[in-house]
């Protein structure tokens, strides 16, 4: 009996989670765990790091050490050793950590982005099942009823109160069911299959005939400053101006003499010599182009910041606009098909003989293009109020 009890409660524990792995939530925290691109993306950040924190440190110090025989022997032997370290002009070091710091906020904001794409790519899926569930339950439905209806006609016909043109016609309307809900079925399969894609392999289902509830979409002024704020795209874009100017900066240093200090020993015919060693360099060919290269990649920066601006805002504009009629059209459709019961009254029609089965089938059809047209309709809204709202993810 106990284990009875305990094998339910565990079929029941496993339903609720599968139950639960099925939702909207729960697809996209998987598959930001498990998505290949966003792991490979984080660790490219993270060796992207060190190679910015690997620029900052000193020069490798030098020691040279020479041992040079006499001619005649009487002249004796001489050793020198040298112990040196390199420097770049002490401004130098306080500009290439700026710039480190500069360029690791800057591209901690191209993970961001391939992150929010990867998630844009899998809420996508989910809104384009949902829209695919529920065809598929209308398919469902409309093939039971018409297998019902079918063998009604057919057990009319048998008894001698039917006739042979009203089971040709429902056998008609049932290829054509099916056909629609085998391919609305294969839709779905090959849905599933991306899905489990971006979770990295790990098999992902998702059944749900309810769209994920969305933040409301701002007045275009409010949603364009919030873009602006929030997205990485432009952020990037955005730092690469100020990287550029940091760049640019520790171009005009390295433009400034080099120096270096050490200590040097030098012993011959028994004496010995020891002390400092001071040098300096003078960059008059290293950096010939560089403070000017560095010039036009800021002017570039500023450019591409103006222009990724301006082709944002139009973007923005067309989806908000679009989302607006959009909106507008799938209100009057849920107005009109709450109000209206064409199905019930079709059955009702049929089944005492008002209309002919040509008309049934005619009418109904009619009635369900334009429930699939709201279908479409609702999902072409939801699509487009998640991409209005993806630099959120």
């Amino acid at each position: 009996m106990k284990k009875s009890i305990l094998l339910s409660l565990f079929s029941f524990l496993t339903f609720i989670n599968t139950q639960g792995q099925s939702s909207f939530d729960i697809v996209m925290v998987e598959v930001e765990k498990n998505n290949k691109t966003i792991q490979a993306n984080y660790q490219k950040q993270q060796a992207q790091n060190l190679q910015f924190k690997s620029e900052m440190p000193l020069y490798n110090p030098n020691i040279e050490y020479d041992y040079l025989y006499g001619f005649p022997l009487t002249a004796g032997n001489q050793t020198d050793v040298l112990v040196n370290q390199s420097f770049d002009f002490p401004t130098v070091y306080s500009k290439r950590k700026q710039l480190a710091n500069q360029q690791i906020s800057q591209f901690s904001y191209i993970y961001d982005a391939a992150r929010q794409e990867v998630l844009f790519e899998a809420q996508s899926i989910c809104i384009e099942l949902i829209y695919r569930n529920k065809l598929q339950q209308q398919f469902q439905q409309r093939k039971s009823f018409t297998e019902n209806l079918l063998s009604d006609f057919e057990t009319k016909l048998e008894t001698g109160e039917g006739n042979i043109l009203d089971v040709n016609k429902a056998r008609l309307q049932l290829i054509e069911i099916n056909k629609e809900f085998q391919l609305n079925l294969s839709e779905i399969n090959q849905l599933n299959q991306q899905l489990t894609g971006l979770n990295g392999g790990i098999e992902l289902s998702f059944n749900e005939t309810i769209y994920p509830e969305m933040d409301p979409i701002p007045f275009f002024e409010d949603l364009y400053d919030e873009i602006q704020t929030e997205d990485p795209e432009l952020k990037f874009i955005e730092l690469e101006t100020a990287t550029a100017k940091r760049q640019l900066e520790l171009s005009k240093a390295l433009a400034l003499p080099k120096m270096e200090a050490g200590y040097r020993y030098q012993g011959i015919l028994g004496q010995t010599f020891n002390g400092f060693h001071i040098g300096t360099s003078i960059p008059l060919w290293e950096n010939k182009y560089k403070v000017r290269q560095s010039e036009a990649a800021v002017l570039f920066s500023d450019l591409r910041v103006r222009d990724y601006q301006n082709e944002k805002f139009y973007d923005v504009k067309q989806l908000f606009e679009k989302y607006e009629k959009l909106s507008k059209t799938f209100e009057e459709y849920k107005t009109v098909l709450s109000a209206i019961n064409s199905l019930e009254y079709l059955d009702k029609a049929l089944e005492v003989g008002h209309i002919s089965t040509i008309v049934y089938f005619m009418e109904s059809n009619y009635y369900y293009m334009a429930y699939n047209n709201f279908l479409l309709t609702e999902k072409d809204y939801y699509a487009v109020k998640a991409e209005i709202l993806k630099f959120r993810l």
